[in-house]
């Protein structure tokens, strides 16, 4: 048998079934599978759990590419204090969902005139990523008539330990290098554009609270010196996020109590030069991730050389990460379960799930110990509500999206 990863909290049982948001998992597959399900109750908790154990003038940001879901979003923006985007399409979305535009932060590397233009026009705060695309909405801004409201994405030196994805830290696509951001820092202060301060992300899906505090330790000192250096103060700091989720067999949450304590500690001993600065953590999947349940139906049962599969409905092209081609260097099983015998023992024999699709790839469990599973069986894949539904290539084969809803 191999091993999950552990199933959030927050997930019970009605008759045996999996209860999401109060009901069985039945009825949210009656109409149709494969569902994303998103439980409101659980993104609640979340934020009010992060809130009561950050500084209290900490602003908290959703940074919605973790999951764009309309309905999901507009919940969101009312628990939050800022939206950050990486596209225009993006921006269009937040203000569908009544986000103002001061209260969005655009970043990527790749922002077209185009994108420029539409942020500039809106009052979105941009977060530059080189000298090129500073002078570029510099001159947009002229055009327009519009002082433009500019930030600067640093590129830091340093990462986060053992963090999933790496940000900052040696050569990298996102950002400006620090030690080429004071002099483009007073430039823009010295442009009449509105200068906004800095964006700091250095590393992505950190379960270890230590370094996690490290870093933005460092985050601090880090602004505080391209400050100081580049003689202008700072009216907001990005503190970047990484704060991850447990998907795999022994992961533990991140002790966020102890990230705030620090943090906390570490504000009180900021740079004069941060004095009045608006401090902010970009939490993604931290803040929705483990309120999502993918929910997908057994279409068959067959053996194959002793071993059984479970063939659903579902697959990689829902759940791209959960089959461990996301980001993952060795692929191992996210929590999983048969909701409609969620708790029922499981049996002796290990069963391996996989999707419908015509690769090796869509492996969804791997050799797992769960109940007998049967055809018409209701698959829970959890963990699913971040880098689901939007991050996975639904058009490939032609079986379409998945639906979602927000229960």
């Amino acid at each position: 048998m191999k091993p999950m990863g552990p199933v959030p909290g927050g997930f019970g049982a009605i008759d045996g079934e999996l209860a999401i948001g109060g009901r069985k998992a039945s009825d949210w597959a009656e109409q149709s599978t494969p569902v994303f399900v998103y439980d409101r109750a659980l993104l609640d908790g979340r934020v009010a759990s992060l809130r009561a154990a950050m500084p209290k003038t900490l602003a908290i940001h959703y940074a919605m590419k973790a999951n764009p879901f309309p309905p999901l979003l507009s919940h969101m923006a009312g628990l939050v204090d800022g939206i950050d985007i990486a596209s225009a399409g993006e921006m269009r979305l937040a203000m569908d969902a009544s986000v103002t535009p001061d209260r969005i932060s655009f970043a990527g590397p790749g922002k077209d005139d185009g994108e420029l233009e539409a942020a500039i026009s809106a009052g979105v705060t941009l977060n530059t990523e080189s000298a090129a695309e500073i002078r570029r909405a510099l001159a947009i801004g002229e055009r327009l008539g519009i002082a433009p409201r500019l930030a600067i994405r640093v590129n830091p030196v340093f990462d986060i330990k053992g963090s999933g994805m790496k940000m900052g830290g040696g050569a990298k696509p996102f950002g400006i290098d620090a030690d080429l951001v004071p002099p483009l820092a007073r430039e823009i202060a010295d442009s009449g554009a509105q200068w906004r301060g800095f964006h700091i992300y250095a590393g992505s899906q950190a379960l270890d609270a230590d370094a996690v505090i490290a870093t933005q330790a460092a985050t601090l000192a880090l602004a505080g010196d391209l400050a100081e250096r580049a003689g202008v103060d700072v009216p907001h700091c990005n503190l970047g996020g990484g704060f991850g989720i447990p998907y795999f067999p022994g992961d533990a949450p991140l002790d966020i109590e102890r990230v705030g304590e620090a943090l906390s500690a570490a504000l009180s001993r900021r740079s004069e030069r941060l004095a009045d600065t608006r401090f902010a953590i970009e939490l993604g999947r931290y803040l929705v991730g483990e309120a999502g349940v993918y929910l997908t139906r057994v279409i068959d049962v067959k053996e194959s050389h002793g071993e059984i599969f479970a063939v659903t409905d579902g697959g990689l092209h829902h759940q791209l990460a959960a089959s461990g081609n996301f980001g993952t260097v060795v692929r191992r099983n996210y929590p999983v379960a048969v909701a409609n015998r969620f708790d029922a023992d499981p049996i002796e024999r290990e069963q391996t799930i996989v999707g419908r699709l015509c690769t090796p790839l869509d492996l969804l469990a791997n050799k797992v110990a769960l109940p007998e599973i049967r055809a018409g069986d209701l698959v829970a894949i959890f963990c699913a509500g971040a880098y689901g539904a939007s991050a996975s290539p639904s058009a490939f084969l032609g079986h379409g999206p998945a639906r979602e809803v927000l229960v």
